[in-house]
């Protein structure tokens, strides 16, 4: 199954939301959900691109989590030209997914590797957004590359966290650095940069603690990591990857500002769109922040990380074929 099939399947959730809504623009009176499918390709019923019509695709958008702004923006962008036009619901579709791939386009960049050896990846998030398995699945594809990688399990106070990215790194091939259960990360890091030195590692990735974004105290913990490996090298973190979990909605928004703040987030990985009707906030986050979007999973497998591309993504979203 190629990438793009396996990300139209697990986005079944959100673009069926889509799908159902776009259905009910053209054909309000529909007695089925679901009933869009059966009009792919064909002509289907058509309604004229009005006042009401506009109002209710932006409601769809919205309760897709694409924020009430991007909402605005797509459904304006799809309407200039069309107003008074009618529209069926396969065109709509096309139109939804060529204004989502436009915002999402320029954000659609693979992580950047540099010659600088070793490379610190920093990799932070909420509690439980999937930071320990994108590490594992990224270190994997990064020793494929030929890159020899090393991890550094910096969730100290949890013996759970370490433990499941030992079991990552053993999948990928992997070495992980510990430290005793409620060490300081801050010291693990800093240590874990000397070892990844002195083995002559290319790429050095940190696992970092989950936190919220609302707790002040775990955030300066964060900082204080990034204080520190700035010690060893001025330049570092070279990547800091913000792991977020698409099921979270809107909230993913208040994520990157708080942890871009703390952590100056060079990058986003967005995980568990498989399990969420809510893979709009993806469009949200590219209109708003307009940071990288490096990859994206959709399941547990350790090739469940793919590069982000915006043109399939956004068919997906809106179930263009």
């Amino acid at each position: 199954m190629s990438f793009f099939s396996k990300l139209k399947k697990r986005l079944t959730k959100s673009s069926a939301k889509i799908e159902d809504g776009v259905q009910a623009l053209v054909e309000p009176e529909a007695p089925k959900p679901g009933l869009i499918a059966r009009v792919l390709g064909a002509d289907g019923p058509k309604r004229v691109l009005d006042d009401a019509m506009l109002e209710s695709l932006e409601e769809l958008l919205i309760s897709a989590d694409m924020g009430v702004e991007t909402a605005l923006k797509v459904s304006a962008n799809m309407a200039e030209g069309r107003f008074g036009k009618k529209l069926g619901a396969a065109e709509i579709k096309r139109l939804l997914a060529a204004e989502c791939a436009a915002i999402l386009e320029p954000v659609a960049r693979p992580l950047p590797i540099y010659k600088k050896r070793p490379q610190v990846v920093l990799v932070v998030g909420v509690n439980g957004s999937g930071k320990t398995t994108t590490i594992g699945k990224l270190a994997s594809q990064l020793k494929g590359a030929g890159k020899s990688v090393v991890i550094a399990a910096g969730d100290t106070f949890r013996a759970a966290a370490v433990e499941q990215l030992q079991v990552w790194g053993e999948r990928a091939g992997v070495p992980v650095l510990t430290a005793p259960e409620g060490s300081d990360p801050a010291s693990l890091a800093f240590e874990a940069m000397g070892k990844a030195e002195e083995s002559g590692a290319d790429m050095l990735l940190i696992d970092t603690a989950g936190r919220l974004q609302n707790r002040a105290d775990l955030m300066e913990e964060l900082a204080k990591i990034v204080r520190v490996i700035r010690k060893k090298d001025p330049e570092a973190p070279h990547n800091t990857l913000l792991v977020l979990d698409a099921t979270t909605g809107q909230n993913a928004l208040n994520q990157v500002e708080v942890f871009t703040k703390i952590a100056d987030v060079s990058g986003l990985v967005m995980t568990k769109l498989d399990g969420t009707a809510k893979g709009g906030v993806l469009v949200a986050l590219a209109d708003r922040f307009g940071l990288p979007i490096h990859a994206i999973g959709v399941g547990e497998a350790i090739d469940d990380l793919s590069p982000f591309d915006p043109v399939e993504f956004a068919n997906a979203l809106a179930g263009v074929e």
